[in-house]
């Protein structure tokens, strides 16, 4: 396989820095910052909560990029679940705020881990927006290919978009136990092989180990770990395959609050996979929940 099948969803470093004069371009930063979770009496339940990105930005972000603040304007906030989905309207008022509207071409990239702008990529597929791209390698690759950055802020004038729901690519807990036992559903978990299998020492949401019959394919694997840059599209097709992914008529990715899988699950795009579904509350909400079967 010598190109991913939906390479559109993908730009270079490149591209970017020969299209800057596009006048529908809006390019923005998505990056959080992973956290313990201050309150200690949700930490057994939610180990993690990712704080706001933004001191990282104002240090240093690519010129003319502007700042899209996951933690603080787009999860719910009426859950403790850390990172939830907020209201598909929460997510039109932000990123139309931000200059996102149905003609842009948005580009969407972070200066930590991927996976936080594949989960923007997925948060926009929900509302209906389509015309969005994950940068490849991120600032990591920017910076070290000696491209244009800078520390000035920088807004977009507000736009306007028209929502169309595709919010049925997140699933849940009630459609994953559902799943569990269909022999066309391939769950896979995105983190990695020591909280899979349970091990003691391993991060823990609630209760240890993963939902019964998952596979794991740690998000991390799926990155070349001195660029930054997604795997050439054989070798994510191998390491996807490795796990009879062709098999599945349907694929649900978790992880343990959706970013995670959420990076999985737009690496599966990539290569043409069908019938992607994103479980949101992963498990933080499923390992804290003791009527959910659990396996080790």
């Amino acid at each position: 396989m010598t190109s991913y099948k939906n390479a559109e969803f993908l730009v270079e470093t490149n591209w970017l820095a020969n299209n800057f004069d596009l006048p529908e371009l809006r390019i923005f930063d998505c990056a959080a910052l992973p956290a313990p979770n201050p309150d200690e009496a949700l930490r057994k339940k939610y180990p993690l909560k990712p704080q706001s990105g933004r001191s990282l930005y104002e240090k240093c972000h690519i010129t003319g990029a502007g700042f899209i603040d996951l933690p603080t304007e787009l999860s719910d906030k009426n859950t403790d679940l850390p990172m939830m989905m907020p209201p598909l309207e929460q997510i039109v008022e932000v990123v139309t705020r931000a200059g996102i509207g149905d003609d842009t071409l948005v580009i969407l990239y972070s200066s930590t881990n991927p996976m936080w702008a594949a989960r923007v990529w997925w948060m926009l597929r929900a509302i209906g927006f389509n015309n969005a791209a994950i940068l490849n390698g991120g600032l990591k690759k920017w910076l070290a290919e000696g491209h244009a950055t800078s520390i000035e802020e920088c807004t977009y004038t507000a736009a306007r978009f028209t929502i169309k729901s595709q919010a049925d690519i997140f699933v849940s807990k009630n459609q994953v136990l559902a799943a569990i036992d269909k022999n066309d559903t391939l769950l896979i978990h995105s983190l990695t092989a020591e909280v899979y299998n349970g091990n003691k020492d391993a991060l823990t949401f609630g209760r240890r180990g993963r939902i019964p019959g998952s596979v794991n394919i740690p998000s991390g694997n799926l990155h070349d770990p001195e660029t930054g840059a997604y795997l050439s599209p054989s070798r994510l097709r191998d390491l996807f395959e490795s796990k009879q992914c062709s098999d599945a008529q349907r694929i649900i990715t978790y992880c343990g609050g959706g970013i995670n899988a959420s990076n999985t699950a737009f690496a599966l795009t990539l290569l043409g996979y069908d019938n992607i579904t994103i479980y949101d509350g992963s498990m933080s909400e499923w390992g804290n929940d003791s009527s959910l079967p659990i396996e080790i």
